[in-house]
């Protein structure tokens, strides 16, 4: 089974699979298509984190690019920035994807990369036609970027590979790039070097050149990814695994660890909506004080995660909303998409640029758009994730993984920014506390807790739990717009028959697809 936001993407995996690929080589042909198929969440030039269940045991690696070694506070402010610019040259990382993929492939697949990177390819190169959202989010670009590209050379590029007819694409029209498909077979037949040491890194190098950029051919040679050991907690019995940070999906599990020792009603239950907003309030305002590149960090996780905190957080939450402070543990945490193949193995993988199509900066040759983690570095001197070179960002993208006793029960992530602990924290919940299966559990209204005590409820949230969570002093938004609230897939196996149960998002173009 192959989950993806989009049918291009799905239908990539299960190519792969029918082929005689494992479910390793299926994510894989998947996430060499979604920068084609989604280029409004990811491009070749992202980052990307991955759990993979292979042969009974968990691994969990970690492709998010650092900064490069130039970059400074002192840089951007001599160029007339006060704080971390979202688009252009500046907030772009090394891109950590196309290293990601190739090591999960070199470490667990079985065919040929070159074949896992068919579907990929001849997609870019034929074309595909654009889902009705991604043609949505191309437009909501495209009015930002070409007015960018109108005074500056370096926006160019992204107008020449998604607006080639100056203009963005219609829902339905085909989307083609020679470009992105020389680049993706250039990857597959030389196992990621191309992009990091040959060809390809010299065109990223000579174009960041030409544009003032603070990426080098230097930092792609230096990088690789990180093969990390995951974190977990147990919740209802089933130990819940996100990775560690730099990424923010100890968020999840803070606010899991809190939440397991609370007496929870029913899903709609106002009272029990309070507790899950309390709770993540609290776990958040810590990982966004705390979570950076590991070697940074003031806390650890096990602090962040210990019962004793979690009892502290948990005295907090009363009947009012509370205005979060930051804590002290100290004593004396975009696209997503999911694999499973009939011999157990499983993949939950996410990779994003982070702002849509990220900096808007696109590689013409080679088809690359390059993300802007950077603008994730706090701009200021001694923050633990203060921007400085050769540095990790914290990050938003996470994917999830259930095991029960030893045994896999499955991957799942929702993509989103912010939302992505948020919707990972419903979602098990959804499952784990009332007994919805995967689909219901993905598609039940969700909330989002924006800041101080501003929450963001989708309008099929019946009025009378808004109206109470107001009385409780929680500053309600209704969203009659669902594209912020996350989108996601997930898989489930059956531990008795093997069966696999799929879940896509309602809120997105997504696809599920097996045999």
């Amino acid at each position: 089974m192959c989950c993806a936001g989009n049918p291009t993407t799905a239908s990539a995996g299960l190519q792969t699979l029918l082929k005689g690929g494992n479910a390793i080589d299926a994510a894989v042909a998947m996430a060499l298509t979604q920068p084609v198929a989604e280029p409004s969440g990811n491009g070749l030039g992202c980052e990307c984190f991955a759990l993979i269940w292979h042969k009974g045991k968990l691994y969990g690696i970690n492709g998010s690019g650092p900064s490069p070694r130039s970059i400074s506070i002192e840089a951007l402010k001599a160029r007339g920035f006060d704080k971390i610019p979202m688009l252009g040259v500046e907030p772009i990382d090394v891109p950590g994807a196309v290293a990601t993929w190739c090591a999960m492939h070199e470490r667990f697949g079985r065919l040929d990369l070159e074949e896992v990177a068919k579907p990929g390819a001849a997609y870019a190169e034929s074309g595909y036609p654009v889902s009705p959202n991604i043609s949505r989010l191309w437009d909501d670009a495209y009015k930002q970027i070409s007015k960018l590209a109108k005074d500056r050379s370096e926006f160019e590029g992204w107008m020449k590979t998604f607006a080639p007819a100056g203009r963005p694409l219609k829902a339905g029209e085909l989307f083609r790039s020679e470009a992105m498909a020389r680049t993706i077979r250039s990857i597959a037949k030389t196992g990621g070097r191309s992009f990091y040491e040959g060809e390809i890194a010299e065109r990223i190098d000579a174009f960041m050149k030409a544009h003032n950029g603070f990426l080098t051919g230097e930092d792609l040679a230096a990088y690789k990814p990180l093969w990390v050991d995951p974190i977990s907690v147990n919740y209802r019995g089933v130990d819940v695994w996100e990775l560690p940070p730099n990424g923010h999906g100890i968020t999840v599990l803070m606010a899991l660890q809190i939440l397991k020792e609370m007496e929870l009603g029913d899903r709609e239950d106002p009272e029990t909506m309070h507790k899950q907003i309390e709770a993540l309030k609290l776990a958040f305002t810590d990982t966004k004080e705390y979570v950076a590149d590991p070697r940074f960090m003031k806390v650890t996780p096990e602090q962040l995660l210990s019962e004793r905190y979690a009892a502290e957080r948990r005295a907090l939450i009363g009947h009012d909303a509370i205005d979060p402070q930051i804590g002290d543990p100290r004593y004396s945490s975009t696209v997503y998409f999911c694999a499973a193949d009939g011999e157990g193995n499983m993949v939950s993988i996410i990779q994003s640029n982070f702002y849509g199509f990220g900096s808007g900066i696109v590689e013409p040759e080679t088809g690359i758009s390059f993300n802007d983690r950077g603008f994730n570095f706090r701009f200021e001197e001694g923050h633990a994730n203060s921007l400085a070179g050769a540095k990790r960002p914290y990050h938003t993208i996470i994917p999830g993984f259930l095991t029960k006793n030893g045994e896999a029960i499955g991957p799942f992530g929702i993509m989103g920014g912010y939302m992505q602990p948020q919707a990972h924290v419903q979602f098990i919940m959804n499952m784990l506390d009332w007994g919805l299966n995967p689909q219901q559990a993905l598609d039940a209204p969700r909330w989002q807790w924006v800041g101080g005590k501003k929450v963001q409820i989708e309008q099929d949230v019946p009025n009378s739990i808004i109206r109470q969570l107001q009385r409780r002093g929680h500053e309600v938004i209704v969203m009659a717009d669902k594209v912020h609230m996350g989108r996601g897939q997930a898989i489930i196996r059956d531990p008795e028959t093997g069966v696999l149960a799929g879940g896509t998002e309602k809120r997105t173009d997504g696809q599920i697809m097996c045999f």
